[in-house]
């Protein structure tokens, strides 16, 4: 290639044979070589050009002094006189001579000697200015024409590729090499053949697809099952991959360039597929039967009936319908239709509805397994989605009215079944009827509650079942139902329902007063008097076997005594926030706490303030105030004893007996009755001095002795042991007439009554804990469980244990029918007298209501106290409310009543 300093550039494709190889071997640096039409250098010619326009140039005037001026020549260096200034040398004017826009891109470069000698050269250079313009390169000797005609090469290739694409359809070894064949493939895509290569290919891919693969599937269709087909269309899906691969791998200059830039034809891996779909799947017979393959597999599988090599197959079809995306189109409705299908058929043959807890288990297994299919087959999200609605819609919302059965759902409550009632929860919410199950569970909650209040037999039982019960609903609300609000509510009214019913009968002697208040206060005195081994229920409690181990209503192993008494003391404040009778409560707490501190017999000072605090916090301060006031007296009377002893030591005074006291004030104690009894003289006179003493330092109050809540501690002598008895007031004045008769002397009842001084009823009772009870430290004659008046008792000289500390004044603790009888008399006349003070208030206020609006205000007024039914309110309001007379006649009960009562009477 040369560039010529006159004339036009040659015509590209002129130049001679020596420059075919585009070399320039004829440019030598040798000047033996160099040829007689001498050729410049780029150099040489920019200079030249400078020098021709330096007087139109005015900056080559800058190198006039420089007078070493070189012109070189194809690498060789020849002095020449400096006609311009090497500054100016990349200074171009413009030229309109398209000779001198000309520039030789083929000579050959400056000798490296050449290159040093310029830039040795001082002086400034002129920097290359962009405004002047692109030059003009001419590439000289550059073939645009083919050596064969492109046609007669195309077919010459496709012949190659062709017979190689039949041997790689037959799973032959191919005739050429994939490296020829892609040569081939390029250099016809490269001459502009790609779209003729493109379409030769496409077609021989669906005859091959049409001739070869469609029909032999079809081939044994009518000795084939549907799998059988579905298992070679598989088969062939996998056997195109591969061949589909290979052709893409000698056809990938096609695919990488014509393909990648046409809008119009998809690549070689997206024709394939494409031309399979159409030509294989698309045919009608092979389309029905491959997706009634597939449909079927999943029926065997739903059945239990596939075995390994039909699983792999499933997964290999699912496999080809998402890569031959006809999986949304084609074969998700056939599954979804023949899955709604399974469903019904399932539902009306083995779903068992008639069992509810086999009908849910059998729903929730189902739902379970379908959607593992669903993972396991990588089916899209859809398909999950409407075999889900499908469930919910048929199996669900279709048997709402076998999944809310009351009747069952009753059996599973009863049965204790978390996990079927779980189910059955999962189940109804999976459509928002969760909370269906609420009316039944609330009338479960209310029968059974009513069932453990009212059951007289076991009615000692009572807090513990309760407690149990208690347990049981809170499990079934958080595991079962997943503390559902509606339901968590359901359960709180229908609980306060059943433990506020109130009923008339022997137990409550014919009272309006709710038992279970009384019972818990005695749960709570238990718990308080003899610590947790007094409930031994509570510790046999067996855990239930499908609640996890950290649910158990108790702990395992508590910290001490008294933080387990503390955990059972707010199981017990759990069931007493639904009371609302309080007042039942407080009467039996308030007589079981006075036995307590008189007797001694708290397990846990702390336990008691501590259940103080709670009831303080529960029902406020006014519950409480006589309780506070009694923990007091116990105080102060601990005080006077200390002080009436430090002031019978400073007078050097022993009393025997040991004598201690408790003066309590009457208005905080319960009501205790005066029981005569004839005191011993030793005893009579050490009470006598005390009584002196603290009159004569309180003037002016009376002390009142109740002796039936008194006890001692005596001395016994037996001729196998001594023995100290802890025994009451009453059992010691029986013992100490022994004393003096001798030990075969038999004492009558009758002279035991006179002696003593005791009513029947106390002394049947007394005699019958000495001498028919666990110790026996007299003898009865007649043996026998009954006291009668003819019976005689003896000392019993051969009693003998193996304790040296005895109590034997247990019956002392123990509650008397008339003093349970007569606690709930005064508890439900006082709740009438504050329900008769409600009235007058609610009158006084509001002046004229009507008889339903007074009922309710009453009842709204007394509820902390307890609750009484509406003919007893009615009594109450007919007693201080008279209705107005109009003509001569009563008006009817719901007009509005007047109270005829001034402020000085109410």
């Amino acid at each position: 290639m040369t560039a010529s300093r006159k004339g036009k550039a040659p015509e590209r494709g002129t130049a001679s044979k020596s420059s075919s190889k585009r070399r320039i071997d004829e440019e030598d640096s040798t000047p033996s070589t160099t040829s007689k039409k001498q050729r410049i250098s780029i150099a040489d010619l920019l200079s030249s050009q400078q020098s021709n326009s330096s007087n139109d140039n005015p900056r080559s005037d800058r190198a006039e002094g420089n007078s070493d001026g070189y012109q070189t020549k194809m690498g060789t260096t020849t002095p020449q006189p400096a006609k311009a200034s090497y500054a100016n040398m990349y200074s171009f004017a413009p030229s309109k001579s398209a000779t001198s826009s000309v520039v030789d891109l083929t000579s050959s470069p400056s000798s490296p000697e050449s290159q040093k000698r310029k830039t040795s050269f001082a002086g400034p250079r002129t920097p290359f200015n962009p405004h002047q313009g692109p030059k003009k390169l001419v590439v000289k000797n550059l073939r645009t024409v083919p050596r064969i005609d492109p046609q007669q090469y195309f077919e010459q290739i496709w012949t190659q590729e062709d017979k190689a694409l039949g041997a790689i359809f037959r799973n032959e070894k191919e005739p050429y090499s994939l490296e020829e064949l892609y040569k081939g493939a390029e250099n016809v895509c490269r001459q502009g053949k790609a779209p003729d290569l493109y379409n030769r290919l496409s077609k021989k891919c669906e005859s091959h697809l049409t001739d070869h693969v469609r029909d032999g599937i079809r081939r044994d269709e009518q000795n084939s099952s549907d799998t059988e087909m579905l298992r070679a269309f598989v088969n062939a899906w996998a056997v195109w991959q591969k061949q589909l691969l290979t052709v893409r791998q000698i056809f990938y200059y096609l695919d990488q360039t014509y393909l990648l830039r046409s809008a119009d034809n998809p690549s070689i891996t997206q024709m394939g597929l494409i031309k399979f779909r159409s030509c294989v799947f698309q045919d009608q017979l092979i389309k029905e039967r491959v997706l009634s393959g597939v449909v079927n597999l999943i029926d065997s599988d739903r059945r239990g009936n596939l075995n390994e090599k039909d699983t792999s197959l499933l997964r290999q079809s699912v496999d080809a319908l998402h890569e031959l995306s006809i999986y949304t189109s084609e074969f998700e409705p056939v599954f979804v239709s023949a899955t709604e299908q399974y469903f019904k058929t399932l539902r009306e043959t083995d779903s068992h509805k008639d069992d509810l807890s086999d009908y849910v288990n059998n729903c929730t297994d189902l739902l379970a397994r379908e959607m593992a299919r669903c993972d396991f087959l990588t089916f899209d999200r859809s398909t999950r989605a409407l075999i889900a609605d499908l469930f919910d819609e048929i199996l669900i919302e279709e048997e709402l009215e076998v999944l809310t059965n009351s009747d069952s759902i009753l059996d599973l409550l009863e049965d204790n079944k978390y996990e079927e009632l779980e189910r059955l929860y999962t189940l109804l919410q999976r459509k928002g009827h969760g909370e269906m199950l609420a009316p039944t569970y609330s009338k479960y909650v209310e029968t059974e509650g009513a069932l453990i209040v009212f059951d007289e037999k076991r009615e000692s039982e009572m807090v513990i079942r309760l407690l149990e019960f208690k347990s049981r609903l809170d499990r079934f609300l958080k595991y079962s139902f997943h503390n559902n609000e509606a339901l968590g509510n359901a359960l709180h009214k229908a609980f306060e329902t059943f433990i506020n019913k109130t009923k008339k009968s022997q137990s409550n002697w014919d009272t309006d007063n709710a038992k279970p208040g009384e019972m818990i206060a005695k749960h709570v005195d238990l718990l308080l008097k003899g610590g947790v081994k007094a409930v031994p229920q509570l510790q046999t409690q067996k855990p239930d076997p499908s609640k996890p181990e950290d649910e158990h209503d108790f702990d395992d192993a508590p910290g001490d005594e008294d933080t387990e008494i503390n955990q059972h003391l707010s199981n017990a404040l759990d069931l007493f926030r639904f009371v609302h009778g309080k007042a039942v409560f407080e009467a039996f707490y308030k007589k079981d706490l006075a036995r307590r501190l008189l007797m001694g017999r708290s397990a846990s000072f702390d336990a008691e303030r501590n259940m103080l605090t709670r009831l303080k916090n529960e029902c406020g301060a006014a519950f409480t105030h006589n309780l506070e006031s009694m923990f007091k007296d116990m105080d102060l009377a601990r005080e006077e004893m200390l002080s009436y002893k430090q002031l019978l030591d400073d007078r050097g005074i022993k009393p025997t007996p040991d004598l201690h006291v408790n003066v309590l004030s009457a208005s905080a104690w319960p009501t205790y009755p005066d029981v005569a009894v004839n005191i011993p003289p030793e005893i009579a006179k050490v009470m006598d001095d005390f009584e002196k003493h603290y009159k004569s330092k309180h003037s002016g109050r009376k002390l009142s002795w109740k002796h039936s809540l008194a006890h001692c501690q005596l001395r016994a002598k037996f001729p196998r042991g001594n023995k100290e008895l802890v025994v009451s007031g009453f059992q010691a004045v029986v013992l100490l007439l022994f004393n003096d008769i001798p030990a075969d002397k038999h004492l009558s009842y009758t002279e035991i009554k006179a002696s003593t001084g005791l009513v029947d009823a106390e002394l049947r009772r007394t005699l019958q804990s000495l001498a028919c009870a666990k110790y026996q430290v007299l003898r009865k004659h007649p043996r026998g469980r009954d006291v009668n008046d003819t019976d005689t008792f003896t000392f019993n000289a051969g009693f003998t244990d193996a304790k040296m500390r005895i109590k034997i004044n247990q019956i002392q603790l123990k509650e008397t029918k008339e003093e349970n009888k007569e606690t709930h008399q005064r508890v439900a006349a006082d709740r009438h007298y504050e329900t008769q003070a409600a009235i007058v208030r609610i009158m006084k206020s509001r002046k004229k209501i009507s008889h339903n609006e007074l009922i309710v205000e009453v009842i709204k007024a007394t509820m902390s106290r307890g609750v009484l039914d509406q003919a007893d309110i009615k009594r109450n309001i007919e007693k201080y409310v008279t209705p107005p007379v109009s003509f001569g006649l009563l008006l009817h009960s719901h007009s509005p009543y007047s109270i005829p009562l001034s402020r000085q009477s109410v």
